[in-house]
């Protein structure tokens, strides 16, 4: 069940309450292992062979792994990496999460806001969009745009607003 069916009823921007079970169990397993390697080996296990529900719930809530370890976010960057790469959107909203806000490099992370406008994930599910977008984000959904509409497509309502807010963004910095 997502948990604002109102506005998000695939629960690819909130999440659904599963999703939210799951990070309090993925939390106390957090607490419950003092051991890193084994951590690490017991999130990639619960990723590797879970369905998409579960897999999705782990992603939506990695920020809840002790980040401060780099072996932690090497982990959690090979699970957000695969993620990407897959064709299920709610992988892909969840794995633009808290956690690839924080650590996925520049690069991974605007080719992971263009799978979201390709896929027609709202870029809402995507943690720190406003921070994090920049210059190239906007050249390369500029691109996108520019290619929907020579194919006399329309262009996704999120695209434009990234658009927008880069415009908006550069009219700040020239005051």
């Amino acid at each position: 069940t997502a948990v604002r069916p109102d506005a998000d009823p695939d629960g690819l921007v909130h999440g659904t309450l599963d999703d939210r079970a799951r990070g309090r169990l993925l939390a106390a397993l957090s607490s419950a292992i003092d051991d890193t390697d084994t951590l690490v080996k017991e999130v990639e296990d619960l990723y590797r062979y879970g369905d998409g529900a579960e897999r999705r719930g782990l992603l939506r809530h990695l920020h809840v792994l002790p980040t401060d370890d780099p072996h932690v976010v090497e982990s959690g960057l090979r699970l957000v990496t695969d993620a990407l790469r897959a064709n299920d959107t709610g992988l892909v909203a969840a794995a633009l999460g808290p956690f690839a806000a924080a650590h996925l490099d520049d690069h991974s992370w605007r080719h992971g806001v263009l799978k979201c406008l390709f896929t027609g994930v709202p870029t809402a599910a995507v943690a720190d969009l406003d921070r994090r977008g920049d210059a190239e984000l906007l050249r390369m959904v500029s691109d996108y745009a520019a290619e929907r509409r020579a194919a006399g497509r329309s262009v996704p309502a999120d695209a434009e607003a990234i658009l927008a807010s880069g415009a908006t963004r550069d009219e700040e910095v020239a005051r």
